[in-house]
């Protein structure tokens, strides 16, 4: 906001705000916009600090299942059970450092995500144009603007070219706002008025402007509205809410489970301090605490990956709606194509008659006056790396006379422009007057409709002769040939002088026709393949374009997104379409050419009341409705504006349609990989609650203490349930259908957790009864064996429902190994070392004991191999009697 000790920006010309500021339309230099950083500060939002390591103590500390557990560790010291109290508080302890560092690891994570994500803001630093992080920007920058823009700060405007700007966030004026630089307005003009001034996230909807910087950071009116606020709200993602309303409901029933075994233990007049602990340690094993914060880590780092492909993922939640998507509708130019208009075919009179055209690498010396033509009648240039400033066009007729040695800058320098007809729509042509030998020459370009009736003349190879109306037909049929190959095509005519015509004369009649050009903006090279995995994934592709028909059923074709068979709808039969015909013919319908965007908005809906999950690709401001909409827009970052970035829930960093498939499959692994870190963890739960009960109905002695099942949660489940976040994704990944949003306890996933879980059980009961033969802690500490050798061993084969364990397409996934090591070294720390073994109630076992400890550990392995045969047999069988 504006220093109150001087009047308002407003109310200030723009050379005098200039002066007061101590800047030039040049820009600050690179120092002064340095020291100004250091003065000001960063323009960026105050926002509420990260939590500190005390803050995400406290929430550990005042979690339901820690308090559970300083609650038995209280009751076992009031027993004076001290060895019990102090393991318990131990894990309390391990736990919470576990729990801070996952906190910190998913914090750091969505950090450097947002940081990727900064907007940026065009200014004038050292009398140059430079795009620069708008949270660098200081006051006395100079910030250029044009349509498609977020305001990145206050800007008082020093020039204003029909510029309009959508300020709704800030004055509720829903109507674009029209801007006067030259304004001077008075003391405490509204908001609204200030027709002058620009204010930070407000949109430029058209024209351009250039303002220089009055209010930066919390100082912008918008940073007054945000200093109202005391703090943002936690990311809260739909996967994160779905796995803890999973861990509420789990945790009920672990309750009601610990109450009954508690009261089963009473009647049978087991002692009630053990029983307690036992059925508190239930109460533990049956939460999956960690489970929300380790979905979380393994989407963060998804998410990370995805931004090294060039994808830039902003709301995690977009991570599950992204592995799920089973539409995806793509803008044509620069996602599909190269935008890069590429001149392919060209034809002179001679071509013409023999009804051919010429590739464009096989042009010959009798086309140099052509491409002449194409570079001298032309306002577009390359920039030092080659890229087209300007018409794509015309940077194509550029192009093409570069590679046969025709250099723009040497050929302008001998053959100054003296005089032009800019091109407009009405009549679609231009023309450049040249000096040429001792006269002059005029070269037009244009819709060879609008060219062809005004030339009189043909250049053939044995010079100008008078056209005939077989010429001109044989003309008209080679254009629409290459029309009909979805090329734009461009006709050139000349005409010479000897003197420089007259200003108001009409240069452009008894013209001279010389050839036809023709270009398009090929597909890029690694689309097609991309298609076709798309396919196998059972994802549909829709192009939608503004493009005409002809072009975007071509390049469709060509992709193989359109098919015999599928339809094509265009803006015009669209609009004449009711939402229920729209709703039947879209199920069919591959590509919708000549569409505005306002039309997107409307196919995106049908999609979507189809029952599609869509990703909707967009670049301009008037897409952003639809990328809104869409359960995933998708930006171009290259070419697309701010207000679509900020809109869309997906940058593209490279604008590739090869990119958003790539972000798919990184879904998928995500969302798989989330499923295998629940399976992994709740069949170990579901293993010791079972345990325990069978043994508590049957009257057994505990084959498990507390200590037991809370040391092989600690040591056995976060480590490797990490590990297989981070699992590379299986070769079948992109072969199945997406699976249904919101479907993250399959039927399957539950059939396995409870098969292998009560598994598990059985082959830790087995376990305990073998070593009770010998004593009671000989078979507790079996049974802890199998308990825990089952869960680092399951490990390895949970890369896929079914590839057996021996069997990698894909490459070692090294973390597990790395996880099974460590928790190796945990749990022969209370295995081997004696006073460990006091501490845990453990004894040496022999050696006939460890291997059947070990054999039925191994079980785990060889059940869950076995039904990945069954599985497999059952599903080739069918497959063969289909």
């Amino acid at each position: 906001m504006e220093n109150n000790k001087r009047p308002p920006a407003y109310m200030a010309s723009s050379t005098e705000i200039l002066q007061r500021l101590k800047t030039t339309k040049r820009g600050l230099s690179t120092q002064e916009s340095q020291n100004r950083l250091k003065k000001y500060g960063s323009n960026s939002l105050a926002s509420a600090p990260p939590k500190t390591i005390w803050q995400m103590l406290k929430d550990q500390i005042f979690d339901p299942m820690i308090l559970i557990l300083l609650g038995a560790s209280i009751f076992s010291a009031f027993l004076n059970e001290w060895t019990e109290a102090i393991v318990i508080a131990l894990i309390i302890i391990f736990n919470a450092i576990i729990g801070i560092i996952q906190e910190k690891k998913a914090q750091s994570s969505l950090a450097a995500l947002k940081q990727m994500s900064a907007p940026t803001a065009l200014v004038m630093r050292n009398g140059q144009e430079q795009k620069i992080p708008a949270q660098d920007l200081v006051i006395g920058d100079i910030v250029l603007l044009t349509n498609g823009d977020i305001v990145p700060a206050d800007l008082r405007l020093i020039e204003a070219a029909n510029l309009q700007v959508q300020e709704a966030s800030l004055t509720g004026e829903s109507l674009p706002i029209k801007k006067d630089s030259q304004a001077i307005l008075t003391k405490n003009c509204p908001l609204g008025d200030r027709t002058n001034m620009v204010y930070t996230s407000s949109i430029v909807t058209y024209g351009r402007g250039i303002g220089v910087v009055t209010a930066s950071g919390m100082n912008t009116e918008m940073g007054a509205i945000a200093g109202m606020l005391d703090s943002e709200s936690d990311i809260e993602t739909p996967l994160k809410r779905k796995l803890a309303s999973a861990g509420k409901t789990l945790t009920i029933i672990g309750l009601i489970i610990c109450a009954f075994i508690f009261l089963l233990g009473a009647l049978y007049g087991k002692p009630l301090g053990p029983q307690f602990l036992v059925a508190v340690s239930l109460a533990i094993s049956i939460i999956p605490e960690g489970l929300p914060a380790t979905a979380t880590i393994v989407m963060a780092l998804g998410v990370k990956r995805m931004a090294k492909k060039n994808a830039l993922l902003k709301k995690l939640p977009a991570v599950e709606t992204l592995g799920n998507t089973t539409v995806i509708c793509s803008d044509k130019t620069g996602t599909l194509t190269l935008n890069k208009m590429t001149v392919v075919e060209a034809a002179l009179i001679g071509d013409i008659s023999q009804t051919k055209t010429v590739k464009a690498k096989k042009l010959s010396n009798k086309y140099h006056e052509l491409m002449l033509a194409g570079i001298l009648c032309n306002d577009a240039s390359l920039d030092k790396n080659n890229k087209v400033i300007g018409d794509p066009t015309e940077g194509a007729l550029i192009t093409l006379a570069q590679k046969h040695n025709l250099i723009q800058k040497r050929v302008k320098e001998n053959y100054p422009r003296l005089f032009e007809q800019p091109f407009d729509s009405e009549r679609k042509r231009m023309t450049t007057l040249h000096p040429q030998n001792d006269g002059y020459v005029a070269y037009t370009k244009g819709a060879i409709d609008e060219i062809l009736p005004r030339c009189k003349y043909v250049l053939t190879e044995y010079g100008i002769r008078p056209i005939n109306d077989f010429q001109k037909e044989q003309i008209l049929k080679t254009a629409h040939k290459m029309s009909t190959n979805a090329l734009r095509v461009l006709g050139f005519a000349k005409r010479n002088f000897t003197n420089i015509p007259a200003e108001n004369s009409d240069i452009e009649t008894n013209l001279v026709f010389m050839g036809l050009v023709g270009m398009i903006d090929p597909p890029r090279v690694e689309v097609a393949s991309a298609i076709q995995k798309c396919h196998t994934a059972k994802i549909a592709t829709i192009m939608i374009t503004g493009d005409h028909q002809t072009t975007a059923v071509a390049i469709a074709r060509e992709l193989g997104i359109f098919q015999d068979g599928d339809h094509v709808i265009t803006g015009s039969q669209l609009n004449k379409m009711s939402d229920p015909e729209l709703d039947n013919m879209v199920k069919a319908t591959t590509v919708f050419a000549r569409v505005s965007p306002a039309d997107k908005l409307r196919i995106i809906k049908s999609l979507q009341r189809n029952g599609e999950i869509v990703a909707m690709t967009g670049d301009g401001v008037n897409d952003s409705p639809a990328l809104k909409a869409a359960d995933i827009g998708v930006a171009m970052g290259v070419t697309g504006t701010d207000v679509a970035k900020d809109v869309a829930d997906m940058v593209l960093l490279d604008d590739s349609f090869t990119t958003i498939v790539d972000a798919v499959q990184e879904g998928r692994r995500v969302y798989r990989n989330i499923q295998k870190v629940i399976q992994f963890l709740l069949v170990g739960n579901i293993a010791e609650i079972t345990t325990l009960i069978i043994a508590t109905i049957f009257n057994w002695d505990a084959p498990l203490l507390a200590l037991h099942i809370l040391w092989v949660n600690l040591a056995t489940a976060t480590l490797p349930a990490l590990a297989l976040g981070v699992d590379p994704a299986s070769k079948n990944i992109m072969t199945h259908a997406p699976v249904k949003i919101g479907t993250l306890f399959e039927k399957g996933l539950v059939i396995r957790v409870i098969t292998q879980g009560l598994f598990v059980a059985m082959m830790t009961l087995i376990a305990y009864g073998i070593g009770a033969q010998t004593s009671n802690i000989a078979g507790q500490t079996m049974a802890f064996c199998v308990l825990a050798f089952s869960q680092m061993l399951r490990a390895f084969n949970q890369h896929s429902t079914t590839e057996l364990i021996w069997q990698r397409s894909t490459k070692m996934n090294y973390w597990i190994l790395v996880s099974f090591i460590i928790s190796a070294i945990f749990i022969s720390t209370i295995l081997l070392l004696p006073s460990m073994q006091t501490t845990f109630h453990l004894t040496d076992l022999s050696s006939n004991q460890w291997i059947v400890a070990i054999g039925l550990a191994l079980m785990s392995i060889i059940q869950v191999e076995f039904s990945k045969l069954i599985k497999n047999a059952s599903r080739s069988f069918n497959a063969d009697v289909a």
